[in-house]
């Protein structure tokens, strides 16, 4: 079957979503293209606040370049353009007079695989809070360590932290990455598939650390793991083909998905 045909067979379901929280962002009808290549088409989503919500589908489906517009990232690619909007309560954040800074102070980025600075595990944490409040000593030394005990960090590291943060492990380094992200007191939390570069270990770690941190953070994760979807998350968005194919609670979706696409997909049957 051709891409054309099965775009076609895909129901606009995203439409007029209602959620029972109170929504952190909302995306409202949101299509974008690299160069004359559309990847998303139609998107609309609610966000919601101290929640985790995850987006799975096949690869090259749209998930990442949904959730890097969150943050204004796809405005780093310069064939990328877009229309539709994406606001946080009052701000439109794909608005032209936007503070791209101020945005991605409010909606920190986690990545897939960890990228410490090559600095010590002290300014890895430290780098961002200087940059935008210029801290004395003593406040900048209690904001790394609060933000290193909400990374389930400190522990490994209290005594370390003269040391290179590229130093750590795979699993410590993608927590020090949360740590530097949390560090600036952001409200909402992206994350690309941040355990596919993990062992199991370490992923069950940084799950762990995902239900914590929406205590105090939305959080919004891109994974290709359903399991990990179905054990983190509150809300679940599959995605095919640039399109938001069905959006639901996590329970609903893994239970009783009201698209055959989706059912297809979670049991294994996709193809």
């Amino acid at each position: 079957m051709s891409e054309e045909a099965q775009t076609e067979e895909i129901p606009d379901s995203t439409r007029d979503l209602e959620i029972d929280d109170e929504k952190e962002l909302m995306i409202e009808d949101l299509d974008l293209w690299y160069g004359d290549k559309q990847a998303l088409y139609g998107v609309s989503l609610p966000i919601a606040k101290n929640s985790v919500t995850a987006l799975i589908g096949p690869s090259g489906c749209g998930k990442s370049t949904l959730l890097r517009m969150m943050n204004r990232m796809n405005d780093l690619i310069p064939i990328c353009h877009y229309d539709g909007k994406i606001s946080m309560g009052d701000v439109e954040i794909t608005g032209k007079d936007a503070d791209l800074v101020e945005i991605r102070k409010k909606i920190g980025m986690v990545f897939q695989r960890p990228n410490p600075f090559p600095k010590s595990i002290y300014d890895n944490v430290g780098y961002g809070v200087k940059l935008h409040f210029k801290p004395t000593r003593e406040e900048l030394d209690a904001i790394v360590e609060k933000s290193l005990k909400r990374a389930a960090l400190w522990k490994e590291v209290a005594d370390r932290q003269h040391e290179l943060g590229t130093s750590l492990s795979g699993g410590q380094q993608q927590r020090l990455c949360i740590a530097r992200t949390i560090a600036i007191e952001p409200d909402v939390i992206l994350m690309d598939e941040p355990c596919s570069a993990l062992d199991p270990i370490a992923t069950a770690a940084i799950e762990e650390l995902i239900l914590e941190l929406k205590k105090d953070f939305t959080v919004v994760i891109v994974t290709h793991s359903m399991s990990q979807a179905a054990r983190v998350s509150d809300y679940t968005g599959f995605m095919y083909l640039g399109r938001l194919v069905e959006f639901d609670k996590t329970e609903k979706i893994f239970s009783d998905p009201d698209n055959e696409l989706t059912k297809r997909y979670i049991t294994g049957r996709f193809g």
